[in-house]
């Protein structure tokens, strides 16, 4: 008589590794089909003399430098100029704008040039911070 099971060899189990990696593939797969917000098809669109083209979005990126230089889009402005060329753009009926302030600028400086912006019709303005 035998009193004691045989014990299997300690071993990885290959049969549940190979579910796993089918489940991720299958995931991955799944979540690829997603990512495609839009599909191309081939059609031919009629001409139209009422038809209008879409106009893009407008982005301006207004940063404020420690000694209260403003650089719009990367070009030095001052406060005027920078009234004036939001202001000459308000046709443009998509516009946002992102201010990359120093830290250690005054508060009423930044709300000065949110005043600006928001005078100018802009509606989407937000504030870039470090997480």
């Amino acid at each position: 008589m035998r009193f004691f099971q045989e014990e299997d060899e300690p071993g990885i189990s290959l049969v549940s590794m190979t579910d796993i990696v089918f489940l991720l593939l299958i995931f991955f797969m799944v979540s690829t089909q997603f990512i495609t917000f839009q599909r191309r098809l081939n059609i031919s669109l009629p001409k139209s003399k009422a038809g209008s083209i879409a106009k893009k979005k407008k982005e301006y990126i207004i940063e404020i430098t420690k000694q209260k230089e403003i650089f719009l889009n990367g070009k030095r402005v001052d406060l005027k100029s920078l009234s004036a060329i939001i202001e000459s753009e308000s046709n443009i009926p998509k516009r946002s704008a992102l201010i990359r302030a120093d830290k250690s600028l005054p508060y009423g400086f930044v709300i000065k040039v949110l005043g600006i912006l928001k005078a100018s019709g802009l509606q989407e303005v937000g504030i870039a911070v470090i997480k």
